[in-house]
């Protein structure tokens, strides 16, 4: 049994409403989440929480509460909503899950909205209250609206069973505080509340020496996260004051929260998180107008005004810097985010006895951790995660746009096999011993894995370099798909997660049961999510990377094949088409009629552009493009007239119907041991005359031809300049045809496939995938790489040796790619 479903020795004294139950026994307590859930509501009518918080408590994932009184009564217009989305998005990057709490009519709202969160920060037209502890029940029985402060958002997570909580600053004693008694209800209940409050410090308009005092007499850790225990003032990150203690790491900040619930306390914690040493500069300025702010305050009265103290105090701030505090506090309240997605993340992982990042897979545990050599382990590309969690400074997010971004399906393979023993027709109707196991699949999530782990493994940097783009479901299966993705050190911000609100569909699954023997019995696959990947859903991604390579897989619609291949085309981004299967290839040809709508130019001393860059099919794919194609082409006259003059600029004579029979005639292997058979399929099957006459829309083409080995067909332009004039063609040799035209060159080239020696196959899903996943790498390595016969040459036999070692693995992408980075 996997141990995330294993009881802990001691079970912890937590008594948050769905947390404690949760700690003590997490399967039973998944199973009656809904009826508890219900219990809950019964209990409080008021509390409303979202289906997705709802998912995330009942299942163990992160979460972080985020406060509204900043949208109501913190910032002005737009900048409120504005950030306080994109506070939500840092929470997510950080691998977390936002629940931004407040009341609207009444309800107590644990993840709003974006329409709710609109609502809320349209002070004009929807007034808002202030929420601490004292406000909740007297705005829910008047059906009001309001923002909740540090106090009020303590007070709903912990109802709700969150433990982390992230905001900007905490309140605190007032300046002067020693006679008005004017104390941030902040304090008293964060010594009465078991929730943990990562922030910014305290705000800089307080008595922060005092504030310390009165969190040590209320017994709330006071925790400085950095390398030295200096406490943060809210806009520098160096108050004076230091902290009783510091930690550098997410995990110890969890641990100290873990070990709290293991006492059973019930005060909350402070973490002190210091603003990024970027803004620290501008905020010596910021503190003297602070400074001048409070004297004002005392001299105007505005001092003795209770709760209306501290946001008229800021939005002098505001006034007196020109705007400068605004954004400061932004960087503040956001880089407070980031930990606390960070913290929760590693709280999580102790709640199911997990605080190794390694082992947060729970069903495909045996899948994350085969490391190269095949010895139980951890995968060398989790470093880059460590360091991206560990680092207090470090953001989530990587530090340069991706060069390859790969869109398609990602998917979770379900494999339940029978024990040898079952006969199969013990397993009509009926349960049998065996193993179900889990693994990462998906045409393009196997490209962009065999894409990641070889540039990777060429540099650190490698591994921003690819960006796998994917829906995934607001479910377990999705958040198996994440925590996977992550764990292989890929980038994961490109799965995009669609709302239960907007689509009802789950991640993608494949479930396949097979007999005693491996074959095949039965299987389900849901992967309508794939298919419903609209174009607008990854704009912000392709807008944000620019990636100089985009490939995609023919799992998603012809409407946004299309939209992606323009986005390419304007933006001058090379397009990888992976046809994925026989039936899907005919789509490529639906999106070719949109694309040739318009034929490009031919222009005099210029080879004409092909349609899109590059596409991988096998020879049944081939054929069922080409046959498509042809009958395309009768309808459109415009097309065939514009597809015969590209051909006719490739020089194409008699002797290259010579050569071609040369070709044809030699053995698919150079070896001279086996019977492999000859290459008369480039003449008898037509792979060679499909190859050439698909060339006006598709400039290279990798063919992937088995055991066969690789046919490339591409054309390049005809310059004094280029390599390939400095080859011939030889077809018996050099298994290779070369001819010039006006404009362009053709190449026609054999790869015989590399044997596998004694190794055995294992696995045949993933090989083509890892083919491409190599050829992506290399293109993106060096965009004119098809210009050296050379070079290409190394790109090929690297990818063939990338397809091997995956049929020798149990996995869809060998975890050897990585090896042959640098052959």
């Amino acid at each position: 049994m996997s141990n995330i479903f294993r009881r802990p020795l001691a079970a912890p004294l937590c008594k948050s409403p769905l947390n404690s139950a949760y700690i003590a026994d997490p399967r039973r307590f998944c199973v009656r989440f809904a009826s508890g859930y219900n219990k809950l509501k019964q209990l409080n009518p008021l509390l409303v929480i979202s289906e997705e918080i709802q998912d995330a408590l009942a299942t163990g994932k992160p979460v972080v509460a985020l406060e509204t009184a900043l949208v109501t009564h913190g910032m002005p217009q737009p900048e409120n909503l504005k950030t306080a989305l994109s506070i939500e998005g840092c929470v997510k990057a950080s691998g977390a899950i936002p629940a931004t709490i407040g009341i609207l009519n009444g309800h107590i709202h644990v993840g709003l909205s974006r329409a709710q969160m609109e609502q809320l920060s349209d002070t004009r037209n929807f007034p808002s209250s202030k929420i601490s502890r004292r406000d909740i029940a007297a705005v829910c029985a008047k059906k009001g609206n309001g923002g909740t402060t540090i106090a009020g958002t303590m007070v709903i997570a912990h109802l709700a069973g969150i433990k982390v909580f992230s905001t900007g600053g905490l309140g605190g004693v007032h300046r002067g505080g020693e006679d008005s008694l004017d104390i941030s209800a902040d304090l008293t209940e964060l010594g009465r509340t078991p929730v943990a409050v990562i922030a910014g410090g305290i705000k800089s308009i307080l008595d922060i020496g005092r504030t310390l005092e009165y969190l040590e007499t209320q017994g709330v850790p006071v925790v400085t996260y950095g390398r030295t225990r200096d406490f943060p003032a809210f806009f520098s990150p160096r108050s004076g004051f230091e902290s009783p203690y510091n930690v550098e790491t997410p995990l110890e900040a969890a641990n100290i929260i873990h070990h709290g619930d293991l006492l059973g306390l019930k005060n909350g914690y402070m973490f002190g998180c210091p603003i990024p040493e970027e803004y620290a500069k501008a905020g010596e300025r910021i503190q003297r107008a602070v400074d001048q702010a409070v004297e004002e305050s005392t001299l105007n009265g505005m001092d003795k005004r209770g709760k209306e103290v501290t946001p008229w105090l800021l939005n002098r701030v505001y006034e007196l810097t020109g705007g400068a505090s605004l954004e400061n506090n932004v960087a503040l309240i956001e880089n407070s985010a980031r930990i606390g997605g960070k913290i929760a993340v590693e709280y999580a992982k102790l709640q199911v006895g997990k605080a190794d990042s390694t082992q947060n897979l729970g069903p495909f545990l045996d899948f994350a951790t085969v490391v190269p050599n095949g010895s139980p382990g951890i995968d060398p590309n989790v470093r880059a995660i460590e360091r991206l969690t560990s680092d207090p400074d470090q953001k989530v997010k990587p530090t340069k746009p991706a060069k390859v971004v790969v869109v398609g399906g990602a998917a979770v393979d379900v494999i339940s096999k029978a024990d040898r023993s079952s006969s199969g027709s013990s397993a009509v109707r009926s349960t049998v011993p065996g193993t179900v196991k889990n693994y990462l699949g998906g045409v393009a999530r196997n490209v962009a894995e065999a894409t990641h782990r070889i540039c990777a493994s060429t540099s650190e940097a490698g591994s921003d370099d690819v960006l796998l783009v994917a829906p995934v479901g607001n479910d377990s299966f999705g958040t198996i798909v994440r925590d996977g993705t992550a764990l292989l050190g890929m980038r994961a911000d490109g799965l995009l997660q669609v709302s239960p609100s907007t689509s009802p569909k789950g991640t993608a699954v494949c479930n396949m049961v097979l007999d005693g023997s491996g074959d095949l019995i039965s299987g389900v696959a849901d992967m309508d999510i794939i298919s419903d990947l609209k174009f607008e859903a990854i704009l912000p991604v392709l807008e944000k990377e620019r990636p100089s390579l985009l490939a995609f897989d023919s799992n998603i619609s012809v409407e946004t094949m299309s939209d992606l291949c323009d986005w390419a085309k304007k933006s001058d981004s090379a397009v990888f088409v992976e046809p994925t299967s026989v039936v899907k290839s005919s789509k490529i040809v639906r999106v070719l009629e949109d694309l040739c709508k318009i034929t490009p130019p031919v222009l005099p001393g210029r080879m004409s552009a092909s349609t899109l860059s590059y596409i991988s099919p096998n020879i049944l794919e081939l054929q069922e493009i080409y046959t498509y194609l042809e009958t395309s082409m009768e309808r459109h006259s415009h097309l065939k007239k514009w597809w015969w003059t590209v051909i006719d600029d490739l020089g194409l004579n008699q002797d290259y119907v010579s050569q071609l029979s040369i070709l044809s005639k030699q053995r698919v292997s150079e070896s001279t041991s086996q019977d492999t058979g000859t290459l008369d399929f480039l003449t008898e099957k037509g792979v060679a005359r499909m190859a050439v006459q698909l060339l006006p829309f598709f400039q290279h083409i990798i063919i992937k031809c088995g055991n066969a080995g690789v046919i490339l067909a591409m054309r390049i332009p005809n310059t004094p300049a280029q390599l390939w004039n400095a080859e011939k063609s030889d077809p018996r040799r050099g298994r290779r045809i070369i001819f010039s035209g006006r404009t362009s060159m053709f190449v026609l080239k054999h790869y015989p496939a590399i044997s596998l020696g004694a190794s055995s196959v294992v696995n045949v899903t993933g090989a083509g995938d890892s083919l491409v996943g190599s050829l992506l790498a290399s293109i993106s390595a060096n965009p004119d790489i098809m210009q050296s016969p050379s070079l290409v040459d190394k790109m090929v036999h690297r990818a063939q040796q990338a397809a091997v070692l995956t049929l020798r693995s149990n996995l869809a992408v060998s975890p050897d790619l990585g090896s042959i980075a640098h052959s």
